[in-house]
């Protein structure tokens, strides 16, 4: 009987509360690393990706407007810019196109761009690699060009809004030679139209460079350099300077200047381009009294 009536005590069981610990502090650490990881993915969205999410936006964009009057070939061609600097509103949905005046001093691209510009809805944005620092590599001067085409190059010529074509004037000697392989890349990947803009009479044209630097130092016009003259008055002051050549060299120089209009020529073969000639636009009343053909050469 007492060893049936014994109590029989067992012995309490250990608590597992050093795995528990362990399990929750395993579970801490994994919550943290997962919530470092979606921020920084956050942080990286919102600040260091803007090119990714300008192009999102720009599908976006694409999706939401009515490409039915554009040609299927014109698709690619055609863009809508998002600039950061403004919201382009009611015209959203108007496309823009890329374009680029590609010449060499003295061969009236000044005078060309003028008339780009008198359309309502062109802006050409004037030389704007004229300054070293802008075209120091290829990387700089893709950069720029992200800005200007995505209407977020601020000039006196900005249509802002409502622009049908953007784009500026680039002098050949300011990286177009040097820097080509990277800026026919881009040409082509973003469908930019190059316009080559030269002079046939090479002889004018450099009777012009050397009456402008004669200009520069002298300055025969109440003490100021103008590269460009407005007035009848203004032009008959210039003209009294009468430039001597070098016949010596001359053929030598003129041999250059044509060498060099025709490797830009070579090195943009492969782009949309068109060539045409300072003596050919002014002598074609078509162009110079009504600028709409100016326009079409953006669509052609």
């Amino acid at each position: 009987m007492e060893a049936n009536d014994s109590l029989v005590i067992k012995a309490p069981k250990k608590s597992p509360l050093l795995p528990r610990l362990v399990v929750l502090a395993f579970a801490m650490v994994c919550g943290v690393y997962i919530c470092f990881i979606c921020l920084k993915q956050i942080n990286t969205n919102n600040g260091g990706s803007t090119t990714s999410n300008k192009f999102l936006d720009v599908k976006v964009v694409r999706q939401l407007c009515n490409s039915s009057g554009i040609e299927q070939w014109e698709i690619p061609l055609v863009h809508y810019p998002n600039p950061v600097t403004f919201s382009r509103e009611e015209c959203v949905c108007n496309p823009v196109r890329y374009f680029a005046i590609l010449s060499m001093q003295r061969s009236g691209s000044g005078w060309f761009e003028t008339l780009m510009n008198s359309h309502i809805n062109v802006s050409s944005n004037g030389e704007i690699f004229g300054k070293k620092d802008r075209r120091a590599n290829v990387t700089a001067i893709v950069n720029v060009l992200d800005r200007v085409y995505n209407l977020d190059w601020f000039s006196s010529a900005s249509k802002n809004e409502c622009n049908a074509a953007v784009g500026f004037k680039w002098m050949l000697n300011q990286g177009v030679l040097e820097h080509h392989e990277g800026i026919v890349d881009y040409f082509n990947r973003n469908g930019v139209h190059a316009i080559f803009l030269f002079r046939r009479n090479l002889i004018r044209r450099l009777i012009s460079v050397l009456a402008n630097s004669y200009d520069k130092s002298k300055k025969p016009l109440n003490g100021t350099h103008k590269s460009h003259v407005h007035s009848v008055a203004e032009a008959k002051v210039l003209a009294k300077y009468k430039p001597s050549l070098n016949a010596s060299t001359l053929l030598a120089e003129l041999k250059s200047v044509d060498s060099r209009a025709a490797r830009a020529i070579g090195y943009f073969k492969s782009t949309r381009h068109i060539v045409l000639y300072y003596e050919d636009v002014v002598g074609n009343r078509t162009v110079s009294e009504n600028n709409k053909p100016v326009y079409h050469l953006l669509s052609s």
